[in-house]
């Protein structure tokens, strides 16, 4: 499972990437990196390629916002017996400490006596 993961995850920036860059061509108000691209837009026309960029971008989103939700499955399957994440570290953590064997010829030890709370003299 954990190549699944990785395999979406390097989608997941590929497609961010490109996305980041069709976004950088759009036209905005302002005229972005689109105007720079003369040829394009007289080959499509100015209106054709701000709505093939458009649906790019849309399309973009949509497959890194399926992908997120995919891999999001994908990892909270990926626990073991069922377990989430806590129960999985502080498992860890208990298996990870050290048992120290019992002293020889040492009394048991017992837990400390808890005092009785004094009574109050009225």
């Amino acid at each position: 499972m954990n190549v699944v993961f990785t395999i979406l995850a390097v989608l997941i920036i590929i497609a961010s990437v490109f996305l980041t860059i069709v976004v950088l061509l759009q036209n905005s108000k302002g005229g972005g990196l689109a105007s720079n691209f003369a040829a394009g837009n007289q080959t499509f026309g100015v209106r054709q390629t701000a709505d093939i960029l458009e649906k790019i971008t849309w399309g973009l989103v949509a497959f890194v916002f399926v992908v997120a939700i995919v891999s999001s499955f994908v990892t909270t399957g990926n626990t073991k017996g069922g377990m989430d994440v806590t129960d999985q570290i502080e498992r860890s953590i208990e298996e990870s400490r050290p048992q120290f064997p019992p002293v020889q010829g040492a009394p048991a030890q017992e837990a400390p006596a808890q005092e009785a709370p004094a009574a109050e003299a009225e």
